[in-house]
């Protein structure tokens, strides 16, 4: 049999980089438009590109080209490849964000060019996740087109099936030699190949100038023509990623079921408010779909298909793995998050009209009331703090304090006055916690009546033997008044942590954003220490001295611990918020930062010392490294202890990275290195003559939420958890008119743990979607319940199974479907 080589032509062009995207859509059409030239002029020879956001720049500002490459599509000259909305990074965003990026993209090309790839490709995304082979192959692709990590460990061969958390598979390839080739350099890239595989009967070489564009050249098509004549062993052809596959087929392939990491682990953490923003809108698109769905469903408005769009490609665009990581230039770091932003004011306005919506046939307000709704977007009941703030009716000028009471019905609840965002010094804005049990998918009354007080309550609890000490029936924490740090977290009896946890860590860095040269960031450089009480009162702009580490809220709800520590040009404000009810602590930090390369982590040493590592991950759970490796996870992370069936979680709300060593997680917070500086040999990496500035100066700020317990029950619970702090059920105080008709609660799942990832309107339709995720690895079932409108329907999934429905509200079904919502495709 002849040996064949695949030659896949493309043209690598990232739309944001060392550039901004206006320079990114330029070359994109200068490329795009000697491509297509390329293609009209040459017998044989096939194009290749990806990405969505591309052809939009094209058919938007060079409609004539755009037709151009319709025809071309139509020839099969261009080939529609991957079918994504651009190439994101593949670690740290959602599951369903994966999708999106699918769908999205999968319906531009069909509806364009009536294309349909079957390879997904991700060329330059710095790792690979392990959940992306379930929705690969849900969304009908058989095969992953990957380059990095750029080492073979752990892999058994250039091709090999890659095997998903739910067993599902598909075919992947790991590039070699890169995805791109210099000008008039291809025919040499193609002889090395051929000389460094002499047995292989199939083989694929991918060229073309790449890293701003260029694509194919006149100079290395004509080698190319040459080669091919003059090796008649072999057969070298142009090419397309399906083409290459279909040979590989039948092929016995060796089986791979891992993540395809670690790669640039400091993108894991540079650029932190990219980060953090992106989180956001993740959340606040995905909650707001859940809260329009319901209103629109029941009548109360139409669903938003134009602005939700807008939002969403928004968020597609900032997960670009240049942008996401952390590896641009400044410039496209602050265009970047103004698209975030425009992302979240468009969700911000959908989500008000959506909580008014659902606000109708709440009763009027009784006099000297104050309503505060909540809506829970989750199909599940939510209990928790929750927190308003309103204004009194009138400014009280006189002596005395309005002490806020939170009823429901007249239900008394725990509740507890604390500062409100004002500053103005006077009773008239109020701010309330309260402890509550929200209804699923539904709006929550309370009502706040005022109580007068002589005086605001001050908190009462005081430093005993150098240590603030907090203990419930469930709960015991010991916070230092010498270090400001937590000496002891027990919960149910069991001590968890070790002293001197959420200490936080400097550690030795570098300028290089990606961090090429390390898997690791473990070199000590120093800790923050607490303030004396004169710099504490300078930082915390008190006129007196002020002990730096204070309790500021106490009442029937929770304790609040203040802690200010320093480190060299930086200083940070550490808060525990200690709960009267369970044994979660939320810790608050709002970072100073001053320092250049370095990195910032959060010490949390656990007594599990012999404990296993795990991180959530795109639809699964993934088995992190206990040696110190820095590790990539979304929400949260967890330390387990099988063999004592004890776990320790810690919920984030915006933060990728981290490491684990004997028991001890180091949460990277930030990092402080240049922008786009990217390490050549053994010159300097950035240049040593003049003021160049790092990434993350200033303030930045940071919420954890820590658990810990069995190790089965947290397990459990873990997911929704993290769920309910990255997507918070909303809190408007609101005087409702009593018009309308209150609607009933929408949608229910009937279990402890199954997870509701997207409630939407359909792309093309008028039926809604809900897709449903198995968090613990151990299948379960459940039961979606629509009481409105007489469904219910019992379901199960295996372990880290995902299972799309459709709604179908004008027959009141509720059927499977697929991933990409279009029958017949997969």
């Amino acid at each position: 049999m002849k040996k064949r080589l695949h030659l896949l032509s493309n043209a690598h062009l990232d739309p944001v980089w060392q550039w901004e995207w206006e320079e990114g859509a330029a070359a994109a059409v200068s490329t795009f438009r000697a491509a297509a030239e390329f293609c009209e002029e040459n017998e044989g020879y096939i194009f290749n590109h990806n990405e969505v956001i591309l052809y939009q720049w094209i058919e938007e500002y060079e409609p004539a080209l755009f037709e151009r490459i319709q025809r071309l599509v139509k020839a099969g000259k261009w080939h529609i490849m991957g079918g994504w909305y651009l190439q994101p990074d593949c670690n740290m965003i959602s599951g369903e964000s994966f999708v999106r990026q699918i769908l999205l993209g999968k319906a531009y090309f069909r509806a364009r060019f009536g294309a349909e790839p079957t390879t997904a490709i991700n060329f330059d995304s710095f790792g690979h996740t392990r959940g992306l082979v379930q929705i690969l192959v849900q969304a009908g692709y058989d095969s992953y087109i990957f380059m990095r990590p750029d080492e073979m460990d752990g892999l058994p061969a250039g091709d090999f099936n890659w095997e998903g958390y739910n067993g599902s598979r598909v075919m992947a390839h790991k590039i070699e030699g890169g995805y791109s080739s210099l000008m008039g350099k291809t025919r040499r890239k193609i002889e090395q190949w051929l000389a460094d595989h002499p047995q292989r009967q199939t083989g694929l070489v991918l060229w073309g100038v790449g890293n701003h564009g260029g694509g194919p050249s006149r100079v290395d098509l004509a080698e190319i023509a040459r080669l091919m004549q003059e090796r008649e062993n072999v057969e070298i052809v142009h090419s397309t990623p399906e083409r290459y596959f279909a040979g590989l087929r039948q092929a016995d392939l060796p089986t791979y079921a891992g993540d395809l990491n670690p790669r640039f682990v400091g993108c894991y953490t540079s650029m932190i408010r990219i980060k953090q923003q992106h989180r956001l809108l993740e959340n606040e698109l995905f909650m707001t779909e859940k809260m329009l769905s319901a209103a629109a469903l029941q009548g109360l408005l139409t669903y938003p298909v134009a602005g939700l769009h807008e939002a969403l490609q928004d968020l597609l665009t900032a997960q670009f793995h240049d942008i996401l990581p952390g590896s641009s230039v400044q410039n496209a770091e602050e265009a970047s998050l103004r698209q975030i932003s425009h992302g979240l004011e468009i969700t911000a306005r959908l989500k008000a009209r959506a909580f008014f919506a659902l606000a109708a046939g709440q009763p009027k307000a009784a006099l000297k009331e104050y309503p505060i709704l909540i809506y829970n977007p989750h199909p599940y009941a939510v209990t928790g703090v929750f927190e308003c703030e309103f204004m009194l009716e009138d400014q009280n000028w006189n002596e005395g304090f309005s002490m806020p009471v939170v009823y429901q019905g007249e239900e008394r609840l725990s509740c507890q006055p604390e500062k409100e965002r004002s500053n103005i010094p006077l009773d008239w804005r109020k701010r309330v916690v309260f402890t509550a049990e929200l209804a699923p998918s539904a709006m929550n009354r309370f009502d706040c009546r005022i109580e007068m007080q002589p005086a605001k309550p001050l908190p009462q609890r005081e430093e005993q033997e150098g240590s603030f000490r907090f203990e419930t029936a469930e709960l015991r924490v010991v916070i230092n008044a010498r270090t400001g740090l937590m000496d002891e977290y027990a919960a149910g009896g069991r001590s968890f942590l070790r002293p001197d946890a959420f200490a936080p860590l400097v550690m030795t860095d570098n300028e290089d954003p990606w961090r090429m040269d390390t898997d690791r960031f473990d070199q000590l450089e120093g800790a923050f220490t607490l303030m004396n009480a004169e710099d504490s009162a300078w930082f915390s702009g008190v006129k007196q001295p002020l002990p730096a580490v204070r309790v500021i809220e106490d009442g029937g709800v929770r304790t609040v611990i203040e802690a200010v520590l320093q480190y060299g040009s930086s200083s940070i404000c550490q808060t525990y918020r200690l709960p009267k009810q369970g044994t979660e602590v939320e810790i608050e930090l709002r970072v100073y930062w001053n320092e250049k390369d370095k990195m910032l982590k959060l010490s949390i040493p656990t007594v599990l010392a012999q404990g296993e590592f795990f991180g959530q991950t795109a639809y699964g759970v993934q088995p992190l490294d206990r040696e110190g490796r820095e590790s990539t996870s979304q929400k949260w992370i967890c330390v387990e202890d099988s063999a004592q069936n004890l776990a320790v979680t810690c919920i984030n709300n915006g933060i990728h990275g981290g490491d684990f060593r004997r028991g001890e997680v180091r949460l990277s917070l930030l990092r402080s290195s240049g922008y786009c500086a990217h390490p050549i040999g053994d010159r300097p990496i950035m240049a040593q003559d003049r003021f160049l500035p790092r990434m993350d100066q200033g303030e930045r700020s940071y919420r954890f939420w820590l658990n810990a317990g069995e190790q089965t029950e947290r397990r459990k619970l873990v997911d929704r958890e993290a769920l309910v702090h990255n997507e918070r059920p909303y809190a408007l105080s609101f005087f409702p008119s009593g018009d309308g008709e209150k609607p009933a609660p929408l949608l229910m799942l009937e279990d402890d743990s199954i997870q509701l990832s997207a409630f939407k309107q359909e792309e093309q339709g008028e039926n809604y979607i809900l897709r449903l995720f198995e968090p613990t690895g151990l299948g379960g079932a459940t039961a979606i319940s629509l009481p409105s409108l007489g469904i219910r329907r019992e379901v199960s999934l295996n372990g880290y199974e995902i299972k799309t429905f459709r709604l179908l509200p004008a027959s009141r079904e509720l059927e499977e479907a697929p991933l990409c919502e279009v029958d017949g495709l997969q």
